[in-house]
């Protein structure tokens, strides 16, 4: 009978589990209410498990990447990579920027006060000399992911060249063992992924019903326009840029195909607020999914987790026009070319993690010259608005990779969520 009862469970999609867990979670923390808290340690659990396969995805699936790159190819790839990181976000801020001016959120709003502390915004020389760490050692132990990317890729670069240019036979067959044991090593992470999301279902349902019995409704009520405002900005960058410019011109491929190859790390995404902790749900939905191949998607969405943050680029964005209204500020054309920039720059060096969207606003609320005392108000509902920022993160790293696997020939569309799409054309 158990046995029975726990294969039904698992004939149902995860996907479908995680969004029913989220529902059950939220509406149990609405109606318990603060003894619902209590079960925050197993949504903590989840969280816990996900980052602690973040840093070795990375090194591993990076490796497991860069093993089959020559450094020609390899500078082609990160060059459109990056390139196309930039773009999205640049394209983030400006939709952000247009939704805020027509919806205004924040007039009419009644301010009820809050504390923050200055936060100096980072130069763009700090921000590139930051890639590169003084101790990789050190950036390993902090989790810094961009400067371990950093490492990793020169030190696979290295290896290759080795491997192709040593007259010794020992070096090579040293090198080649040493890359059969980095794909062996990136399976057992992805069998480990399975079971962390299988886990993921609980650990939802323990975090929205945290979530919930902690916030309630009442926060996300009296901020309701930029809730609003943030949710259209996400909505447009996700149906225009992702699902119209990259998937249907771009890719020539059926937009709803692509989000059902990448609906589960936008879940998860929305679930747990982080990108660095979605990134092993992200890999899979590549591989599997979207059909990405392994050198490509093994840079590119480890990158992505962060430097590329499409939607903390429309939430701030509309953020910082908000917290202007409050205070009855006018941005003029000037203050939102500063903004625009601001906003694309620090979203390079803001982490992908639950409340970095909070200091990320500090930042740019200082270079604005607005108030900073708006962060506290604004942190009310930073649980939902990093929620949505977060899937459109994620749904960005995907929609690029995909789209930088065309142009690299890194994608195959008769594979996974594309071979049932009557649009589908092979990679050129």
């Amino acid at each position: 009978m158990a046995d029975s009862l726990w294969g039904r469970y698992r004939s149902v999609p995860l996907v479908y589990r995680i969004a029913a867990a989220f529902v059950v979670g939220s509406l149990l923390g609405l109606a318990v209410g603060k003894p619902a808290a209590n079960l925050e340690p197993l949504g903590d659990l989840f969280l816990r498990l996900l980052n602690m396969l973040v840093v070795p995805l990375v090194v591993f699936t990076l490796l497991g990447g860069v093993q089959k790159l020559t450094p020609s190819r390899m500078g082609r790839i990160g060059g459109s990579v990056v390139g196309l990181y930039v773009a999205t976000t640049a394209v983030a801020g400006l939709i952000g920027i247009a939704v805020a001016n027509l919806v205004q959120p924040g007039t009419g709003v009644t301010f009820t006060g809050g504390e923050a502390k200055s936060a100096e915004a980072p130069s763009l020389a700090d921000v590139f000399l930051n890639i590169v760490p003084n101790n990789p050692v050190n950036a390993f132990a902090s989790g810094d992911v961009l400067s371990i990317v950093f490492f990793t890729v020169v030190f696979g670069l290295g290896l290759t060249v080795a491997r192709d240019t040593t007259d010794s036979e020992d070096v090579r067959e040293g090198i080649e063992t040493f890359f059969r044991i980095v794909d062996g090593v990136v399976e057992g992470l992805f069998e480990l992924v399975w079971a962390v999301m299988e886990y993921g279902v609980v650990g939802v349902f323990a975090l929205m019903a945290t979530s919930m019995a902690t916030h309630g409704l009442g926060a996300i009520a009296s901020l309701f326009w930029l809730v609003a405002a943030i949710a259209l900005g996400v909505a447009i960058q996700i149906l225009v840029t992702y699902l119209g410019l990259i998937t249907y011109l771009g890719l020539g491929q059926n937009p709803l195909d692509f989000l059902r190859g990448a609906k589960d790390a936008m879940v998860t995404a929305f679930s747990i607020r982080s990108s660095s902790g979605t990134l092993p749900v992200t890999m899979r939905n590549a591989e599997e999914d979207l059909a990405i191949d392994e050198s490509l998607y093994g840079f590119s969405l480890p990158l992505g987790a962060t430097v590329n943050m499409d939607g903390a680029a429309v939430r701030q964005a509309i953020t910082a026009v908000f917290a202007a209204n409050l205070f009855g500020i006018h941005l003029g054309i000037a203050d939102q070319v500063t903004l625009l920039a601001t906003v694309v720059l620090v979203s390079i060096g803001t982490a992908g993690v639950p409340g970095a969207g909070l200091v990320m606003l500090t930042i740019i609320l200082t270079t604005l010259g607005l108030p900073l005392e708006v962060v506290g108000f604004v942190a009310g509902v930073d649980p939902i608005l990093g929620r949505i920022a977060t899937m459109n993160n994620v749904t960005g790293d995907l929609a690029v990779s995909a789209l930088a696997g065309k142009y690299n020939d890194a994608i195959d569309f008769t594979r996974g969520v594309w071979s049932g799409s009557s649009t589908a054309e092979p990679a050129d």
